[in-house]
C-alpha cells in the first residue's frame, strides 16, 4: 500500500512537472524560436563535433572547426540559391500574361465541348473569367514568393534566428556532453536505468529519423531542383526545393511539387516532351528515394509511423506555429517510446496477466 502511495505522489510529480513545462512552452512560443533552433542544430552536429574529438581535438576547438564548416558550405549554397530563385521569380512574373494565353488555349477543346453539352454557356466570359482569375492569383503568388524571398521569409523573426541561434548552436554544440552528465545526474536514482534505457531509445529514433530525414530532404530538393532547371522549368529551383524540403512530412513534398511543376509546364510549354521530362524528373526522384536515400540514411526501424508523424506536425503547427513545426518530431518521438514501454509494462502486470 506504502509503495502504491508513493507512487502515485512521484506520478503526480512527473505530471506537474510535465504541465509547467507545456504551459511555460506555449506562452514563451514566441521567443523560443531561436533557442529550440539552436539546440537542434547543436544536436544535429553533435556527432561530427565528437568524431573531431576522437581526432585529439578538445571540444572547443572541434566545435568551432564544425560551425566554420558549416558557415563556409551554407552561406555560399544559400546565396546561390536565393540567386537562381530571384532570377526565375523576375522570368516568370514576365512570363505570366504569355503562360495565361498559352493555358487558355490548351483548354480551348474543353471549352468547345462544354459548349456542345450547355448551349446557354457564354465560352467569352468563362475565357475572360478564367484569365482575370488566374492573373490575380499567379500575381498574388508572385509577388508573394518575392517577398518571401527579399525579407528572408518574414513568417519569422529573421534578426532573432540570425542573431541569437548561431550564440546558442555554438554553446549548446560545444557543452553538449556536460548538458548530458548534468542531466543524467538529475535522474532518480531508482527509476535511473529505465529513464536511461528509453533516452538512449529516443537518441536512435531521433538520430535515425531528424539526421538521417534531413539528409534525405536537402538531397532530394537539391535533385528536383537541378532536375527542374536543367529541363528549363520557370521556378524550377524553388518549387524543387521546396518539393525536398516539404518532403520531411510524408508524401506531401513530392505529391504537392509534383503538382505545382505540372501546371507550371502545362502553362509554359507548347508540347509535350518538355511536360514529360517535368514528370520523369520526380519519377527517378521517387524511385531513388525510395531504393537508396531512404533505406540507406533513414532505415527501417525508425519506429515513427507516417501518419503519427503527419499528426504530430500538423498539431504542432495548429499550437506553436513554426515552433510546433520543429518540436513536433521530438516529442512524438518521445511520446511514441513512453507508449512502448507503457504497454510492455501493462503486458507484464497482473491486470493483463490475470
Amino acid at each position: 500500500m506504502f509503495k502504491n502511495r508513493r507512487a502515485t505522489h512521484n506520478g503526480l510529480i512527473w505530471l506537474g512537472i510535465f504541465v509547467f513545462f507545456a504551459v511555460s512552452v506555449y506562452v514563451l512560443r514566441s521567443v523560443l524560436l531561436p533557442f529550440v533552433a539552436g539546440i537542434i542544430i547543436g544536436y544535429l552536429l553533435d556527432p561530427w563535433a565528437s568524431k573531431f574529438e576522437k581526432w585529439g581535438m578538445n571540444r572547443t576547438c572541434a566545435t568551432i572547426v564544425v560551425m566554420l564548416l558549416v558557415i563556409l558550405i551554407m552561406v555560399p549554397a544559400i546565396m546561390l540559391l536565393f540567386g537562381i530563385i530571384d532570377e526565375q521569380l523576375g522570368h516568370f512574373l514576365q512570363s505570366v500574361p504569355r503562360y495565361l494565353a498559352s493555358f487558355v488555349k490548351k483548354i480551348e477543346p474543353v471549352i468547345i465541348e462544354l459548349q456542345e453539352r450547355f448551349p446557354n454557356m457564354q465560352p467569352e466570359k468563362f475565357r475572360e473569367y478564367l484569365q482575370d482569375n488566374m492573373t490575380n492569383g499567379m500575381k498574388i503568388i508572385g509577388k508573394l514568393f518575392s517577398r518571401l524571398v527579399t525579407s528572408g521569409f518574414a513568417l519569422v523573426n529573421v534578426l532573432s534566428l540570425l542573431l541569437i541561434t548561431p550564440i546558442v548552436a555554438f554553446y549548446m554544440l560545444r557543452d553538449w556532453d556536460t548538458f548530458v552528465a548534468k542531466v543524467d545526474d538529475l535522474l532518480p536514482q531508482q527509476s535511473k536505468a529505465g529513464i536511461e534505457m528509453q533516452a538512449r531509445e529516443i537518441d536512435r529514433i531521433l538520430a535515425s529519423f531528424i539526421r538521417g530525414q534531413l539528409s534525405v530532404c536537402v538531397l532530394l530538393g537539391t535533385f528536383y531542383a537541378v532536375g527542374l532547371y536543367v529541363v528549363g522549368l520557370d521556378l524550377g529551383v524553388l518549387v524543387g526545393f521546396m518539393a525536398g524540403i516539404l518532403s520531411f512530412i510524408p508524401y506531401v513534398g513530392t505529391i504537392s511539387g509534383f503538382v505545382v511543376s505540372l501546371a507550371i509546364a502545362f502553362a509554359q510549354f507548347d508540347s509535350w516532351g518538355p511536360i514529360a521530362q517535368v514528370i520523369a524528373v520526380f519519377l527517378v526522384g521517387q524511385f531513388i528515394e525510395g531504393n537508396f536515400l531512404t533505406p540507406k540514411l533513414v532505415g527501417d526501424s525508425v519506429g515513427l509511423h507516417p501518419v503519427w508523424v503527419m499528426f504530430a506536425l500538423l498539431a504542432g503547427g495548429v499550437l506553436l506555429g513554426f515552433l510546433g513545426l520543429m518540436i513536433a518530431v521530438p516529442v512524438a518521438a518521445v511520446i511514441g517510446v513512453i507508449i512502448r514501454h507503457q504497454i510492455e509494462n501493462y503486458k507484464q502486470s497482473s491486470l493483463y496477466l490475470d
